[in-house]
């Protein structure tokens, strides 16, 4: 039956079977069934019984309106119902029952797993009662309603698996196992569904006592790339229900994950949707009323009461105490450029530390030499030595003021981007190129003492110069390095962390 189903030939209607429903299949799309039925019906989106990301997941990891069980792991963007470990079992249903007559579901999940085959599944459920857990996929067994199978294992060995099911049930009937399902099955078609590039997605419509399943088979991102799976007529489902996701594993293992589940109440053409009002009882509504009146009673009375405390400020408005999510983000980047400031300046201090000890090392030296100068005996071997010394010292102090120039002009561009307000940072290639002359002029300065060390050291052994005072150890040139790299790699990532919120936030508008 299943072959004659995939090619086309006329199949044969099988009597009503322990499930309690006839078994009819067909090759026509939902466009026919909608054409059968009189045009396309009224689509109402119900978000109490739907879920997707992002924030899928409350601080507490609930998911609103719905319940979850066993192994399911809620997260921000999808539930995790089964992880790829061995048997496992999970499931989400939701908390309050539906009475829709008809509807439309869309599923979109993944599978996924390392192995060449997976196990055991996914399910998706329509029941009279919620089957938080069971050997059915990790539902209930004797279940009374319908569950649509995505069965990944081939347990009868007949080599026609993954596959889709769907399965009927009055709450009499065991599902068989050992046969995958395929003796009570009243519709299947062969899908793979696992280690896709995108998320495979299904649609379920109930209209009109048609069940219909449409596939999407996750090669390409197009969310309306549909393809007809199977359709079931006449079938009876429970005037009221809960909707489900379960899932389990055997020996073999996948990450069973579904990305988001919505529901749509489908109504007739012609016939205008029930207003969300009705479904409220009268008694509820005149009790919502209530307390609605007497909250705004109570906040009425205390804008008096403020009022007469504080005469001030009548008629001014009240500034929004919560940031939004813009003000944050320039907040942060003013305080990091703050704190690079902040830490230039106290390098630029030392820095002029270090200048004043070379200069009065110069002033040294030049003493030195002028004294030796008036001895010509002295003066024949010392000099030389001295002058190069000088020399050397003359370099260093060249270089430190380039330094400090460099240091000056990093601050002057910092504080013109600050004053601006560009949250952006549009000098920030200008400030990372100064703090790359910044990072040469440390390693011409370092290149220079090792030379002037090298140079003085033979010359001790000739000429006694003076003590020099010892150079303050405040920073090294290490650290300083270490320091910028650290900030200019902070800054880069920041730019493009920001970058990929701004994209990611454009997808939803």
């Amino acid at each position: 039956v299943q072959g004659n189903a995939q090619l086309g030939r006329p199949i044969r209607k099988r009597p009503v079977g322990p499930s309690g429903f006839r078994h009819a299949r067909g090759l026509s799309a939902t466009s026919a069934v909608i054409r059968k039925h009189g045009g396309a019906p009224h689509r109402r989106f119900e978000y109490k019984y739907s879920f997707k990301g992002p924030h899928l997941a409350q601080p507490d990891g609930s998911i609103p309106f719905w319940i979850h069980t066993g192994n399911a792991i809620p997260s921000a963007d999808q539930v995790r119902i089964t992880p790829s470990l061995r048997s496992q079992r999970g499931s989400v249903w939701t908390k309050n029952k539906v009475s829709f007559e008809h509807w439309e579901a869309e599923v979109t999940f993944r599978v996924s797993g390392r192995s060449r085959m997976g196990a055991d599944g996914l399910a998706v459920w329509f029941t009279s009662a919620q089957g938080l857990d069971g050997p059915v996929y990790g539902a209930t067994d004797l279940w009374n309603g319908v569950g649509i199978f995505f069965d990944s294992f081939d347990n009868d060995g007949k080599k026609n698996n993954p596959a889709l099911l769907v399965v009927g049930n009055n709450g009499k009937l065991v599902y068989d196992h050992q046969n995958d399902g395929t003796t009570q099955a009243l519709g299947t078609c062969l899908r793979d569904f696992r280690n896709k590039p995108y998320p495979v997605r299904a649609k379920i419509t109930y209209y009109k006592k048609t069940l219909t399943v449409m596939i999407n088979n996750g090669f390409t991102p197009d969310k309306e790339d549909y393809e007809f799976c199977t359709k079931v007529d006449n079938m009876v489902l429970p005037s009221e229900g809960f909707f489900g996701i379960s899932a389990a594993t055997g020996g073999l293992a996948d990450d069973h994950d579904v990305l988001s589940f919505l529901l749509f109440r489908l109504t007739e053409p012609g016939q205008q949707p029930p207003p969300p009002e009705s479904e409220i009882p009268k008694e509820e509504k005149d009790k919502y009323q209530e307390e609605f009146q007497n909250f705004q009673q109570e906040l009425d009375k205390k804008k008096e009461e403020f009022q007469k405390e504080h005469p001030d400020v009548q008629g001014e408005p009240i500034e929004d105490l919560y940031e939004s999510v813009n003000d944050r983000e320039i907040r942060q980047i003013f305080e990091g450029q703050n704190r690079i400031h902040l830490e230039i300046k106290q390098l630029n201090r030392q820095l002029a530390m270090i200048l004043d000890e070379q200069r009065r090392y110069v002033s040294v030296i030049t003493d030195e030499i002028a004294k030796k100068g008036t001895n010509a005996e002295s003066g024949q071997v010392g000099i030389p030595q001295l002058s190069s010394v000088l020399a050397t010292q003359q370099d260093v102090l060249r270089n430190l003021n380039e330094l400090r120039n460099s240091f000056f002009e990093s601050l002057k561009q910092i504080g013109s981007a600050q004053h601006q307000g560009q949250a952006t940072g549009m000098g920030t290639y200008e400030t990372i190129q100064h703090f790359n002359d910044i990072k040469e002029h440390l390693h011409t300065v370092k290149r220079d003492v090792e030379h002037l060390v090298q140079r003085n050291n033979p010359a001790e052994k000739v000429v006694k110069c003076p003590e020099v005072p010892p150079m303050p150890s405040c920073l090294s040139i290490v650290h300083f390095t270490i320091f910028i790299v650290v900030q200019s790699v902070l800054f880069f990532c920041y730019i493009m962390y920001k970058s990929q919120q701004e994209a990611a936030a454009k997808k939803f508008f």
